[in-house]
């Protein structure tokens, strides 16, 4: 996760609070995936950037996770993610962004 992006949630969970924001990722690869999670849930691991030590706790999925995909027209999200399901391991994903989620996150939605 770049450092811009990292301000830009460090300054919605200040304005909206952390309680009130889900992060949804759409990342490609479990790993770069798991460490956006970290990286919104218990701050930046790699502690270059806004959120090294910043704990936000956020809720964070993955956009093949069901508690996502569920609440999309299905529609637009075939459209817009049908064919990246088909050639990602979906399962890793789920399963790296869940564990990071599940470990860190304050605030499961």
């Amino acid at each position: 996760m770049d450092l811009e992006i990292q301000q830009r949630v460090k300054d919605l969970a200040e304005k909206h609070g952390p309680e009130n924001l889900v992060v949804v990722l759409g990342g490609a690869e479990g790993e770069a995936s798991g460490l956006s999670a970290e990286t919104v849930c218990a701050g930046d691991p790699t502690f270059a950037g806004p959120l090294a030590g910043v704990e936000l706790g956020l809720g964070v999925y993955h956009v093949v996770e069901p508690e996502i995909k569920d609440e999309c027209d299905a529609a637009v999200y075939d459209e817009q993610c049908g064919m990246m399901e088909m050639v990602l391991d979906v399962d890793d994903l789920i399963n790296e962004v869940k564990t990071v989620r599940d470990q860190y996150s304050k605030y499961n939605k």
